[in-house]
């Protein structure tokens, strides 16, 4: 009977994951047609990650219902992704056009992809990885980078992301879509918007349109040749999107346009629109959200500008201990980091509702670590806060991190204000006080991932190790005013670009530092939020041990 029931369960399974069972017609060098009997929801690619991009048309009644780019396997299969067909009908057939050198991958019909390809109602996300992060917001699969759309309603936090669903490296841009009421704990939801004739989904913003009970996004639609602006209107708090018929809302004849940030700017009882074209930052005004006013550039001669301007933001900060409110805007730029590949900057000044004017000529980094871009802030959250996210990484190495099942996260949240310094004004960078939940019992051993408070008493020299030798030396140099992180010495064979050592000025005395460690992750505050730092590390082991000289005062908070 248990070799009975043990036969049966075996053939279930086989049916549960059944091949694509059908040959591959060969049409050409590299073109070919694979037919699927659909049996189940998901047919699941296999990925190698080392080969070029093939194009596939899926067709449902001889009708292209969706296009990818995957580097379908040839010789090895690093990963699977699915591929939802369920929802095209009884057969769908993949048109695929791989792309690469036959020289190197071989005769098509022998491609591995033609045997691994599998039917499955059910796709397993389950961590692999053991540099996927605790308490850092993550895909459950595939590629992600900026933050997009990001809001609050009726207790519950929405982040959108940059996603490639077919692989994990930078591809077939779509919006993901995560949840939390905590901004620490992230629930996956179902995808949010996909790409359309028009384009590929980049970045862009939500708001929540009180008036009309609706949350309405914006994004770019980037096309082969040109991008453009789009809309979609959700009905349902954000969990579902409908396209806007008259899309675009918005185009140009510049290259570069893109990443719309919207906002309702009460002192000027409008909508306010700020995006990114080629290298300033463009103002919009609009009544309804539908028809926009240009009102307005800015960033000549001002800041960076050694990449492009890109992810804007126009926010309205308060400024510590005083009755002043300034406004500040947020440019990420690619590259033109102060240490190599992508950052944000930041202006801060005045913003009359059409114009903004800044007070200052230095270029200045809301971040000094490498791993800080695309940074945006929630619409609509509680208590007027200003609340930012970051993708936590950098272009010049993120599609070749090591790790293979999801690639990127962003950073912890953080609440932005303003300080003055010396007659200036600055951002203020502290991180969120849900943050402070997750601490458990003070310990004494240097955790995984936890929060350290280092209490100084001067200059100050911090050292993370392990038992091979890697190491990451954080120093305060309370005579120059200045923090620095030294990665230079830790795992970092998949890029040239990755060893460096990070600096950033303190704008005065830090007596105290707030650290947060996860499994690939040092994020370095000043505890008066006048300083940030976030870099990543792969250690081949975990950090275990920890130095620290003149007397400093470590607690250390296990997560």
């Amino acid at each position: 009977m248990k070799k009975l029931l043990f036969s049966l369960m075996t053939m279930l399974l086989c049916a549960t994951y059944a091949n694509a069972q059908q040959k591959p017609l060969i049409l050409g060098k590299s073109h070919a047609l694979q037919r699927v009997e659909v049996k189940n929801r998901y047919l699941l690619l296999p990925v190698q990650e080392r080969e070029d991009n093939a194009t596939i048309k899926v067709l449902a009644n001889n009708q292209q219902v969706q296009k990818l780019n995957i580097r379908l396997a040839v010789d090895h299969v690093d990963y699977y992704v699915p591929l939802d067909i369920k929802r095209f009908g009884g057969e769908v057939a993949l048109d695929i056009w791989f792309h690469g050198d036959r020289r190197f991958t071989g005769a098509m019909k022998d491609f591995l992809c033609w045997k691994e390809m599998k039917q499955s109602d059910s796709f397993d996300t389950k961590n692999r990885e053991h540099f996927r992060p605790m308490y850092h917001h993550t895909p459950a699969y595939g590629w992600m980078n900026d933050p997009n759309g990001m809001f609050y309603k009726d207790g519950v936090y929405h982040l959108y992301y940059q996603w490639n669903p077919y692989g994990s490296m930078w591809e077939n841009m779509t919006w993901g879509h995560s949840t939390s009421r905590d901004l620490i704990h992230w629930e996956a939801q179902p995808t949010a918007i996909e790409p359309d004739a028009l384009g590929d989904i980049f970045s862009g913003s939500c708001v929540v349109d009180k008036k009309n009970n609706q949350v309405v996004a914006f994004y770019t639609s980037a096309g082969e040749r040109s991008q453009m602006q789009s809309m979609a209107i959700s009905k349902d708090n954000g969990k579902t999107f409908e396209k806007y018929k008259g899309n675009p809302v918005l185009v140009s004849n510049e290259e570069d346009f893109r990443d719309p940030k919207c906002f309702w700017n009460p002192d000027i009882n409008k909508w306010n629109l700020i995006l990114a074209v080629g290298q300033e930052m463009r103002i919009y005004t609009s009544e309804n959200l539908k028809d926009w006013n240009y009102e307005s550039s800015f960033g000549k001669d001002l800041g960076c500008h050694d990449g492009v301007w890109e992810c804007p933001d126009l926010i309205k900060l308060p400024v510590r201990g005083t009755n002043k409110h300034k406004w500040m805007l947020i440019c990420n730029i690619n590259p033109g980091g102060p240490f190599g590949g992508s950052a944000t900057q930041y202006f801060v000044g005045d913003f009359d509702g059409k114009k903004f004017s800044c007070e200052h000529k230095d270029t200045r980094w809301m971040d000094y670590g490498k791993d800080h871009y695309a940074t945006v802030t929630f619409d609509n959250a509680p208590e007027g806060r200003k609340i930012a996210l970051a993708w936590m990484s950098n272009w010049q190495y993120a599609n070749q991190v090591p790790t293979k099942q999801f690639r990127s996260a962003n950073s912890i949240p953080r609440d932005l204000d303003l300080f003055e310094y010396n007659g200036q004004t600055y951002c203020g960078v502290t991180p969120s006080k849900e943050m402070l939940a997750l601490r458990g019992k003070t310990g004494k051993e240097l955790p995984k991932t936890g929060e350290l408070l280092i209490d100084l008493k001067g200059s100050t020299e911090i050292i993370f190790s392990n038992s091979v030798g890697e190491q990451v030396v954080m120093e305060y140099d309370a005579v120059k005013n200045t923090f620095s992180m030294d990665r230079s010495r830790t795992y970092a064979s998949f890029s040239e670009a990755f060893p460096c050592k990070t600096v950033a000025p303190t704008y005065g005395a830090v007596k105290q530092l707030r650290i947060f460690i996860d499994n690939c992750s040092i994020e370095a505050f000043d505890a008066e939020g006048r300083m940030a730092m976030t870099n990543l590390v792969f250690p081949t082991e975990p950090y275990t041990q920890i130095k620290v000289t003149n007397n400093a005062k470590v607690t250390i908070y296990p997560f």
